[in-house]
């Protein structure tokens, strides 16, 4: 019993108790700090700061507010990772000349699903797919 409180107890320890995963330097002088709560908290926070160091807001970036800014054929690796930080499983495929990142969300309230993002070899964002996880119907197209 004691056990189990304690790994709950850490489970919801917020992002401020956390190191980041990942951190950026943005060009305009901001600092995005990164915390991925993945696979079962199925989000990725992102903590902005200004360059005098006040922080601007905190993000939950896997959304579809975020998602709409990658525009398939024109956004690049860079992008993604500036987006979503690290991506929770990266996989390679020689044969169809893809890499993909892949994360998990949630979609329409509580519904479980993943975030695929395929690049070719020149590191452009060619496909997005969102995928339903549930274990009713796992492999369902959404996008």
């Amino acid at each position: 019993m004691a056990a189990a409180l304690l790994l709950l107890a850490a489970g919801c320890a917020s992002w401020q108790e956390r190191a980041p995963a990942d951190k950026l330097l943005r060009p305009d002088g901001e600092t995005w700090l990164y915390y991925p709560h993945q696979p079962f908290g199925r989000k990725v926070f992102v903590v902005r700061f200004a360059a005098d160091g006040k922080q601007l807001a905190v993000e939950q970036r896997l959304s579809e507010e975020f998602i709409a800014q990658l525009v398939p054929h024109h956004s690049r690796k860079e992008d993604v990772r500036a987006l979503f930080g690290a991506p929770y499983e990266a996989s390679h495929f020689p044969r169809m000349e893809r890499e993909v990142w892949s994360w998990h969300m949630r979609r329409w309230g509580d519904m479980p699903v993943g975030l695929h993002v395929q690049m070719s070899l020149d590191g452009v964002v060619r496909e997005i797919y969102i995928l339903d996880e549930s274990q009713n119907d796992r492999w369902r197209f959404l996008r």
